[in-house]
């Protein structure tokens, strides 16, 4: 699926677009080309590949298993001289995550931003960095819980491939590219992708509780239950609620309302009734 990719201008000769497809009617526009070649081809399951060495703002050498184990992981892929596109997502997501209820970027979850750009200098991705973390509101140590790395092409390839991220070089400095982000697992896995520029708060939290497998923010009973009510629609590529889990799931909570209650009462009667002489 191919959702926010970035704007492409026509190619045409000196005579113009007009005079290119007069001269030739069926030609094929390079725009087109470009469409068919980027996209993503969801691997739900798939395991990052946890060795992979990338590079931080600061310089330092760090492994991609260093973000794991503490909660699911947001996995964004991008460039950083991106000139719309990626600074919109970046900015998108921290105000989805600021008026999300119950889950903290401080405590709950990761962000990793990889440029998938081999030649991306540090100096922009700590440019790129310091724009985004400013943002973050309720975020103590920002740098600790949205990490912005780049690396070699060998391991961006190899990070691309498997959780199945297509884009293409447009020129010398542009990429066309889907706007995507992909929620992992706390062990690393791929629990499912969310489209489009931006993300619904709703959409983002159940995400991200689905795979922490209701593990993190509130109750994971009562996270368990918020789970059961929503289906995620794979063609509308939305959570939604579903009428008949939230009726059984009224009438699970209903029956324990009442049920432990009156237990409780009938423990009590027979007790007493044991009691009298």
């Amino acid at each position: 699926m191919v959702a926010g990719i970035l704007t492409l201008a026509p190619v045409a000769g000196p005579g113009g677009a007009a005079d290119a497809h007069q001269q030739d009617p069926f030609r094929r526009d390079p725009a087109d080309e470009i469409l068919r070649q980027i996209g993503v081809d969801e691997k739900p399951g798939a395991r990052i590949p946890q060795e992979l060495v990338f590079t931080d703002t600061t310089g330092k050498t760090v492994r991609l298993g260093d973000f794991f184990d503490d909660g699911p992981v947001i996995l964004t892929l991008n460039y950083y001289s991106c000139p719309m596109l990626c600074p919109t997502i970046f900015r998108n997501l921290a105000g989805t995550m600021e008026t999300m209820k119950g889950l903290s970027l401080a405590k709950d979850f990761r962000i990793v931003t990889v440029s998938f750009d081999p030649g991306e200098p540090l100096s922009r991705a700590l440019e790129k960095e310091s724009e985004t973390h400013a943002m973050l509101r309720g975020t103590p140590v920002p740098a600790g819980r949205w990490t912005f790395l780049t690396g070699h092409e060998p391991e961006i390839r190899r990070l691309t491939t498997t959780v199945g991220y297509r884009y293409v070089k447009t020129d010398e400095v542009n990429y066309a590219h889907p706007a995507v982000i992909v929620i992992l697992t706390p062990d690393g896995r791929v629990a499912r992708y969310l489209y489009g520029i931006e993300q619904s708060p709703r959409d983002l939290k159940l995400a991200l509780m689905e795979a922490s497998d209701g593990k993190i923010g509130g109750s994971p009973l009562m996270n368990r239950i918020i789970l059961a009510c929503y289906h995620y629609d794979p063609v509308g590529k939305k959570y939604a609620l579903l009428a008949s889990r939230v009726m059984t799931g009224a009438g699970i909570v209903t029956l324990v309302a009442v049920g432990v209650p009156l237990a409780l009462f009938w423990r009590r009667e027979r007790r007493s009734g044991r009691e009298r002489p």
